[in-house]
């Protein structure tokens, strides 16, 4: 796509770790609706990639994240919609029960093992799960 001035935009997705398990939340009103994702979103200018991953969590879950790491990342084009992320994802842990803050985009958080992870997957999370990553602290 020489020449393409669209913009590559930049997401964060926080693979939160409970007991083996990761939590996620089925999408609605926005791209991907109908998937499975992490919590997360966009990057914004100035914003390291930890700051954005806290931000989003609380914003989304009402949950606090600690012990950041850093993890891979994904490049993904969403065709039909005309737009390219790339992805940097983190896993953390947290405290508390999460609530779906923003009803609008996420129908409601559930709490699932890494091996048996809800279809159909957000694209970032189904190019990460199939890259074969397996974040720390998963069942």
């Amino acid at each position: 796509m020489t020449g393409d001035t669209q913009a590559i935009r930049v997401g964060v997705g926080v693979i939160i770790v409970r007991d083996g398990n990761v939590l996620l939340g089925e999408r609605a009103g926005s791209h991907g609706a109908g998937t499975w994702a992490l919590p997360g979103g966009h990057l914004e200018f100035g914003e390291t990639v930890a700051d954005c991953a806290r931000r989003e969590v609380l914003e989304e879950t009402g949950l606090a994240i600690h012990d950041i790491v850093s993890a891979p990342y994904t490049s993904d084009v969403f065709v039909a919609e005309g737009r390219h992320y790339v992805t940097l994802f983190v896993t953390a842990g947290a405290t508390g029960d999460p609530v779906a803050l923003e009803p609008d985009k996420c129908l409601g958080w559930h709490w699932f093992q890494w091996a048996d992870l809800p279809r159909p997957l957000f694209a970032p999370l189904q190019t990460l799960y199939d890259s074969g990553f397996v974040p720390a602290g998963v069942a």
